[in-house]
């Protein structure tokens, strides 16, 4: 059996996260039971959401357990197998963690999933055709449920989950406007996406300069707002927002390093009537098939066309990981294994 090097989570960050809250460990990797497969991961997924579970405290997700492979989504091809619903050289996504191969008890529901390469590459199952893409589609159809017409804007406009965002409120005749870092990013979300404006969050870095970039871009005002970020974007969206207008809650990731975001005017709530909704997109199991099938589609179609920004290697996945946190990645953050 292969030897397995893993990252594990060494100690919980104060403050900021840095490279040495992680630890690379080699292992070897047990041989196989009945009813187990052994996965050789292809690509690790990086996502915002694992800053908040290295901390020990209250959220929407339980802690990573110290001294453990940090945990995380995974695809990859099976390479031995003695389950009968897998055969090697499958192509499959799963949990696997911040590792190079896995053991998997495959009979055990949601552990593995076998997934088609011919028209959608492998590493988009973690992305655009992947829980990133499945939140984004939560997000929009369920909460803010737009109709043809209505303006809809996203934070982090340029990540996985903006991209798939943007493909799927045009779908449905919306007006896109995205906000994003710096100009290439800006320009990928308009020329490549299909956005209808993007604004540059570093351009306009306080509330006065976004509010008024907003109004701009949004002369209809703001009929559907997703959340990836919080602090004064959200603040600036909300000077903007019509009445009755939907925000998909879906991250706060300028709040992960524990310091609180105060909303300066909470009032609007109540004077826009606004419905706000936090989610967490494994817990709608039940839409995602529905989902996955929108964006396979417009992924094989080739009116998504989602960005991968991919990191060579297990030992770097923590270095990755913190630029992502940065906003240094472009589109889906990946860490390529073989």
């Amino acid at each position: 059996m292969p030897t397995n090097r893993q990252i594990l989570l060494d100690n919980r960050p104060e403050g900021e996260a840095t490279a040495s809250n992680f630890k690379l460990v080699s292992t070897e990797t047990p041989a196989l039971q009945d009813g187990q497969v052994l996965v050789r991961h292809h690509y690790l997924s990086l996502d915002p959401y694992m800053r908040g579970r290295m901390n020990d405290s209250k959220s929407y997700a339980a802690s990573q357990p110290v001294g453990e492979v940090f945990q995380g989504g995974t695809v990859g091809e099976v390479v031995e197998s003695r389950h009968p619903k897998y055969a090697v050289g499958d192509k499959v996504v799963g949990f696997g963690g911040w590792q190079e191969w896995s053991v998997v008890d495959a009979a055990k529901p949601g552990m593995l999933k076998k997934v088609d390469t011919s028209r959608v590459p492998l590493s988009h199952y973690l992305g655009a055709v992947g829980m990133p893409g499945v939140t984004a589609w939560y997000g929009l159809v369920k909460i803010i449920a737009p109709k043809a017409g209505e303006t809809v804007v996203i934070s982090a406009a340029s990540g996985a989950v903006g991209s798939a965002f943007g493909a799927l409120a045009k779908a449905r005749g919306c007006r896109v406007v995205g906000i994003a870092g710096g100009p290439d990013k800006c320009k990928y979300v308009t020329d490549e996406l299909g956005f209808d404006a993007c604004i540059d969050h570093r351009v306009h870095g306080d509330l006065k300069a976004m509010s008024k970039a907003l109004k701009e871009a949004c002369p209809n005002g703001i009929d559907g707002y997703f959340e990836n970020v919080g602090g004064y974007i959200l603040d600036a969206v909300l000077l903007r927002t019509n009445a009755f207008a939907r925000i998909a809650l879906c991250g706060m990731i300028a709040g992960y390093d524990g310091q609180p975001l105060p909303l300066q005017n909470p009032a609007l709530l109540l004077v826009n009537r606004i419905k706000l909704e936090g989610f967490i997109v494994s817990e709608h199991m039940e839409v995602w098939p529905e989902a996955l099938a929108e964006l396979g589609e417009l992924v094989g179609s080739g009116k998504l066309r989602p960005r991968e920004s991919i990191a060579q290697g297990i030992e770097n996945a923590p270095e990755a990981f913190l630029g992502l946190l940065k906003g240094k990645n472009f589109g889906k953050q990946l860490v390529k294994l073989i």
